[in-house]
Order: structure tokens, then C-alpha cells, then sequence
């Protein structure tokens, strides 16, 4: 009863915060936080798995130690691990979805980011003069 997970090799965000609010910076921000977060939840749906399969097969060592006839008190304990790991994968789902939601709202903010900026930083990106900063004419 092992877990698959193995720590990530950096400890940093995928996405870090530089205080860079260009169009096309924006953008992929959004695109690396997407992505994280849709690899998030398939992680999440294996650890899912992981857990409810060993919930299982710790049911299965709980029935083994019964007919063995060892102390109920290990029968007992090794049933609470199977309880605490079947609710720990419920947790692990609820965890899921969270991250699920979060994916497709990064996604869609990705889109209407694009649709209400990108004409924009066309225009801009392409003319040889300098245009105002955003904000200028707000005086």
C-alpha cells in the first residue's frame, strides 16, 4: 500500500507572479496556469484510484487477520485505516473537482481575455510609433 505520488521537483509555482500585465504575457500566464491545473486533476483522478484501491485491499488484509484469528483489536484498527482511506478518497474527488472548475474557469478567463484584448494588442503590436500606456487619456 503505496502511494504514486513523488514531489515535484521545484517547489515553485507553475505560474509565478511578476507583476507583467502585457497582452501576451497575460496570456501565457493563463495558458501555464491551464495547463497545471488540468495536470492537477489527473494526478488527483490517480490518487483517487490509488487510495480507494488500497482502501479496498485493506478491507481485504482486515478479513485475512479475522479468519486468521488474530486479536479483533487489529481487525478493528485495520477496518479504521480502510474507513480512513475511502474518506480520504472522497476528499481526494471533492479536491478534483475543485480543480476541474478551476482549469475551465482558467480557460475560459484565457478566451474572453483573448477575445476582449487580442484585436487590441494586434493593432498596437504592429505600428512602428509608440501608443499611450493604458490609462493616459484616463486624466
Amino acid at each position: 500500500m503505496s502511494s504514486d505520488l513523488a514531489p515535484r521537483a521545484s517547489g515553485a509555482a507553475p505560474v509565478p507572479t511578476d507583476g507583467d500585465n502585457r497582452y501576451k504575457a497575460v496570456q501565457a500566464k493563463l495558458d501555464r496556469l491551464g495547463k497545471a491545473m488540468d495536470d492537477a486533476t489527473l494526478e488527483l483522478v490517480s490518487l483517487q484510484r490509488s487510495m480507494r484501491a488500497n482502501a479496498t485491499r485493506t478491507e481485504d488484509a482486515a478479513r485475512d487477520i479475522e479468519n486468521a484469528g488474530l486479536d479483533s483489536k487489529f481487525v478493528e484498527v485495520t477496518n479504521l485505516v480502510a474507513v480512513a482511506l475511502g474518506g480520504a478518497a472522497v476528499e481526494v474527488r471533492k479536491l478534483h473537482d475543485t480543480a476541474q472548475e478551476t482549469a475551465d474557469l482558467t480557460h475560459e478567463t484565457k478566451r474572453t481575455h483573448s477575445k476582449l484584448y487580442g484585436a487590441l494588442d494586434d493593432i498596437r503590436s504592429n505600428r512602428r510609433e509608440k501608443t499611450p500606456r493604458p490609462g493616459f487619456f484616463n486624466r
